[in-house]
């Protein structure tokens, strides 16, 4: 697995393009569910997975318990390692980064934040490449 990890309008997408040009996406930009990744998968040796936040927020919902959420986060990218070892296929994985700058004033914003940081945590302990996007500029953080 690797992780892309930047700012809003980074240049993450064009990266990711640009270096996995027949990967197919699943978007929850595009209204992909999250859970349904699987189906995705089954079409792609390269499957890129986008709007992490966004499957966040939909969870937060439904789950007032942090850690619980964390977990089940967690347990999603476990299923997304299993995937690549059983086809040798790759995931590809574009996070937000959330947590420069000014501290939400609303509390579910700040969940949000504080989730999405754990999230990128706990996907960059996963992936064999994390790389940082910055001003369309690359850098790689861990290989």
């Amino acid at each position: 697995m690797q992780l892309f990890i930047g700012g809003a309008c980074a240049g993450k997408r064009c990266i990711v393009r640009q270096r996995f040009d027949a990967a197919v996406w699943h978007s929850a930009y595009a209204g992909c569910r999250l859970e349904a990744w699987h189906t995705a998968a089954a079409s792609s040796g390269c499957l890129v997975l986008e709007g992490w936040e966004r499957w966040l927020a939909v969870r937060m919902a439904n789950e007032p318990d942090d850690d619980g959420l964390r977990q089940a986060m967690a347990g999603e990218l476990d299923a997304l390692c299993e995937w690549e070892a059983r086809s040798g296929g790759e995931a590809v994985l574009i996070l937000l980064e959330m947590g420069r700058g000014i501290v939400p004033l609303l509390p579910e914003q700040r969940r949000l934040r504080d989730l999405n940081g754990w999230l990128a945590q706990d996907a960059a302990a996963r992936c064999e490449r994390v790389w940082c996007v910055w001003h369309g500029m690359l850098q790689q953080l861990s290989s």
